[in-house]
């Protein structure tokens, strides 16, 4: 059963930043094999963790006062999941206390990497440690899932197949690898791939079994692919380059992020440093379990 360790011989952090990490992860393959009357897409996906992302900085308070700040301007503001995040666990723990926030941000924004939901769960597991809130994660993630539907996810905190809208989680542990992923200058609206009448939403639903069968790195099997690539010149561009260096290349999500798989951290170097500067890249070894689980010690 998931559960948050026992704290409660821990001290509450008041004056020094502790630091939590936010992990990445890809979207290995991703499919919609239906849509429900209410216009949510029913998916399946492979989510990987990886060993890399953003890093939350929390000072607790005794003041109730939740305050925000991130090393990139324009990211600054209370109007953010991770403030929001904070505030419906204060509402929902009714804790008297509050929480100095700082984000330093790794992760490309609406980059298909789930940077503002990892950002969002880490706020959730974290506070909950620190304020001794004592919710499971079970409780968390339903927490989470009102923010954003990778949040659970995220909470739970183990690489997955995931189904429906994303609220059915089944862990499941692929052979280690190592990713490049890269990210040219550009933001894919989302909403406008899902409303595109293009998108492929029945897809052949599969199995775990199945995807045993597939292995990595389960190749070509992003439906949203094509239709981000027939309109977004510079993640085409990006995508032909990789692809030249790799087999596997192919996009994470709705994009713009886009990820090969490598057997070694040397290969996956190797073609990074030749990548285009203007891009934003970065390599990063795939996990079973999420960085900011390691650090709590929940392995269950």
């Amino acid at each position: 059963m998931n559960h948050t360790p026992d704290i409660t011989t821990q001290t509450i952090q008041t004056t020094q930043a502790t630091r939590w990490p936010c992990p990445a992860k890809l979207n290995l393959f991703l499919h919609f094999i239906g849509q429900r009357q209410d216009g949510y897409h029913l998916l399946q996906s492979y989510f990987q963790l990886l060993d890399y992302g953003d890093e939350l900085h929390i000072t607790t308070t005794q003041d109730k006062q939740i305050s925000f700040s991130c090393d990139r301007a324009e990211l600054n503001g209370l109007d953010n999941l991770v403030v929001k995040a904070a505030k419906l666990l204060q509402q929902r723990s009714q804790t008297s206390l509050g929480a100095k926030l700082h984000l330093l941000k790794k992760l490309p924004v609406g980059g298909g990497v789930g940077g503002g939901s990892s950002d969002c769960a880490t706020t959730l597991v974290a506070l909950n440690h620190l304020w001794k809130t004592g919710l499971s994660l079970d409780e968390l993630a339903v927490l989470g899932e009102s923010l954003g539907a990778d949040v659970p996810f995220f909470v739970r905190g183990k690489s997955a197949f995931v189904e429906g809208t994303g609220e059915i989680i089944t862990p499941y542990s692929l052979p280690p690898a190592h990713f490049l992923v890269v990210q040219p200058d550009c933001h894919i609206a989302t909403d406008k791939i899902f409303s595109n009448p293009l998108l492929t939403r029945n897809s052949k639903a599969i199995t775990i079994r199945d995807l045993k069968a597939l292995g990595l790195p389960f190749e070509g099997l992003n439906t949203m692919q094509s239709l981000v690539i027939d309109t977004h010149q510079e993640v085409k561009q990006a995508l032909d380059w990789l692809s030249n260096h790799s087999r596997t290349a192919r996009m994470t999500g709705s994009g713009s992020s886009l990820f090969s798989v490598f057997d070694n951290l040397q290969e996956a170097s190797k073609i990074a440093a030749q990548c285009d500067p203007s891009w934003l890249t970065f390599v990063a070894r795939g996990t079973h379990h999420s960085r900011l689980h390691q650090k709590l010690g929940i392995f269950d």
